[in-house]
């Protein structure tokens, strides 16, 4: 049975003339009769009474079509759906975003712009460390992901960059240099320093060392984190400084000061990568919402 033979039945039974609804799904008249006995064959049961010229449902088929026009809408609705998953309508987008980016209102911005523009589609959103959240969009668990470049490979996934901020000095409360407006990182030079591994924060760690010794010295490390939301609670505890995003700010506001450096050449940058190969609809809906020029 294929779907023709339901809709060749629910013209006759509607039409109640198997010429007229031969004319509705335009076939020839004898094909359709043909079609139809071979339906009710199939079955094993007449779904017609053959009264003169015209044929009248009975009992079987009054029921049979009620459940072909259920079947009918049902295929009609998963046509719908597939051509609406197709053009990036509805579906599911599987999304990553690393501990420090979440805290970048432009995050936000993206995730509601889509959300408004793209209703139907669900995002399902997962926090990681960058070099997790990578292996996940090369193995296909993820669809998308907010990291902080440079990427540990670029072999198989693209990126946009997103927004641009400073970098600034995380200062414990009541630190000796609290309550200047801006810092030298010269002026750093015998702190003690909280990072974070290459592991987790790619590109920052050493753009931040790279930094002190063009400044004429190397930081001295206090601790190592695994993310930089506890880098700023250590700097909370008195371990040491740090230099973080700009919009780590939020974080732990009574205890830490947040101080400018002097010539801003400190920045961090975060993006979207997605798998390059990818041609889901819903994907590059994100992505152009997430470009800055979009």
């Amino acid at each position: 049975m294929e779907l023709r033979h339901l809709r060749y039945f629910c013209a006759v039974a509607e039409d109640g003339h198997m010429t007229r609804a031969a004319e509705r799904v335009g076939i020839a008249q004898p094909a359709l009769s043909q079609q139809i006995r071979g339906l009710e064959e199939e079955l094993g049961v007449q779904l017609f009474d053959r009264i003169g010229r015209g044929l009248v449902l009975n009992e079987a088929g009054r029921l049979f079509l009620d459940e072909a026009h259920d079947l009918l809408r049902r295929v009609e609705r998963a046509a719908t759906t597939a051509r609406e998953a197709g053009r990036g309508e509805v579906g599911r987008l599987r999304v990553g975003f690393t501990a420090s980016t979440c805290f970048n209102p432009a995050v936000t911005r993206v995730l509601k712009s889509f959300c408004e523009a793209w209703p139907r589609v669900e995002l399902v959103l997962e926090e990681g460390r960058s070099s997790l959240l990578q292996a996940a969009l090369e193995g296909g668990r993820l669809d998308a992901a907010f990291l902080r470049p440079p990427l540990s490979s670029t072999d198989n996934l693209d990126f946009v960059l997103v927004a641009t901020e400073p970098m600034v000095v995380a200062l414990p409360a009541g630190h000796r240099l609290d309550g200047r407006r801006s810092l030298a990182l010269e002026e750093l030079r015998d702190e003690a320093f909280i990072l974070y591994p290459r592991a987790t924060g790619p590109g920052l760690s050493e753009n931040v060392v790279a930094a002190c010794q063009k400044a004429g010295f190397a930081p001295r490390v206090a601790q190592q984190t695994p993310q930089l939301a506890t880098t700023v609670n250590l700097v909370a505890a008195a371990m040491g400084i740090a230099i973080v995003p700009d919009c780590m700010r939020q974080l732990r506001p009574n205890s830490v000061r947040y101080v400018p450096l002097r010539d801003g050449s400190l920045q961090a940058e975060f993006g979207l990568a997605w798998k390059r190969q990818d041609q889901s609809r819903a994907v590059h809906h994100l992505i152009r919402t997430a470009s800055p020029s979009s």
